[in-house]
């Protein structure tokens, strides 16, 4: 029988996805027909190259691997809240790479976000200006609904492809009130409808429509305007816990919460980045640590601090004035700017 644990942490790709156990049954998913992974199955080509030190670089803990594994084994998102600079973000693109998922599909949220900013883009200007008579006065419309709709990075992840796509929703507590409810029925079903195809379905001669899916130029087929996932993807929703969530939502997703590192992994942290801490690191590692007790500090705080007075050689005076000047705290009380 498969082992539920396919994620390990340890940064090194492989094919353990191809080992994970059967759905629940109440989460089982039929799309298709199957689509393979697109382009690279490591995604080190496809994405920038500080997303590919990322994750490369990503110290998991045991509770990150164990919740993550969870969430793939019942197909269910993973909502990982914590305080900035915690990895948050990082932790997609980590479980992405060692296990091969392809290229990760971002969407990040804003305050004006919706559900169908996820889902597709529709142009019915674009589209209007085709279906103008052609240059010859042929007064024929060039182009169909599909030559002006693109997925995007949900609608694309709910794709029937036959291994898990990797999604983050970055800082959905950004989010208007309305969009952690309209994402419910979508992750909970696994798959949604475009009805500007869907209309256009019922004119067709099989009802398919050759539609672009983010961050790929090659085509896909949706029948009928219906997309149906056959993998489930792993879906990374990150909170920095600026506000509370409705219940259904949360019911519905593995919960992890990330703390601030402690001396250990921070040590970790520092050596898979910029290699092992000499004793100006390890410095100001005590003193990032110190500090931390009074007020909001980042780790990339830390770690440009770090790099400044290594490899880029920076001088200053004793390291307690150099934290201070490189670490200031994140909010403006602790840091003394309060009012």
């Amino acid at each position: 029988m498969p082992h539920w644990s396919v994620y390990t942490g340890s940064s090194e790709p492989h094919d353990g996805i191809a080992e994970l156990p059967v759905p629940p049954p109440w989460r089982a998913f039929d799309g298709g027909p199957a689509l393979p992974p697109p382009g690279e199955r490591d995604d080190a080509a496809a994405i920038s190259p500080d997303r590919v030190h990322r994750a490369r670089t990503y110290v998991a803990t045991p509770e990150s691997v164990q919740l993550v594994n969870a969430a793939l084994c019942l197909r269910r998102p993973l909502l990982v809240t914590g305080p900035p600079g915690t990895g948050k973000s990082s932790l997609a693109y980590a479980v992405a790479r060692e296990l091969r998922l392809g290229p990760v599909l971002r969407w990040n949220i804003t305050s004006r976000s919706t559900l169908a900013d996820g889902l597709y883009q529709y142009d019915p200007l674009s589209r209007l200006y085709a279906a103008r008579p052609g240059p010859e006065g042929d007064g024929q419309p060039r182009g169909g609904v599909e030559d002006h709709l693109r997925l995007g990075p949900l609608g694309t992840a709910l794709l029937p492809y036959d291994r898990p796509r990797a999604l983050l929703v970055d800082e959905i507590d950004k989010s208007d009130l309305d969009l952690p409810n309209d994402l419910l029925n979508v992750l909970e079903e696994g798959q949604y409808e475009i009805p500007e195809l869907v209309r256009a379905a019922r004119h067709s001669a099989d009802g398919t429509a050759q539609v672009l899916a983010d961050g790929t130029e090659s085509p896909v087929t949706v029948d009928h305007g219906r997309v149906r996932c056959r993998a489930f993807p792993f879906v990374v929703l990150t909170s920095n816990g600026e506000r509370e969530f409705p219940p259904a939502f949360l019911r519905r997703c593995v919960r992890l919460k990330l703390r601030r590192p402690e001396r250990g992994q921070l040590t970790e942290i520092v050596r898979a980045h910029l290699g092992d801490p000499d004793d100006r690191a390890v410095s100001l590692i005590e003193d990032f640590l110190r500090r931390s007790s009074s007020g909001e500090l980042a780790t990339d705080q830390l770690l440009n601090a770090i790099y400044l007075t290594g490899v880029a050689g920076l001088e200053a005076g004793s390291p307690e004035e150099l934290a201070e000047q490189l670490m200031p705290y994140l909010s403006a009380a602790a840091d003394g700017d309060g009012v």
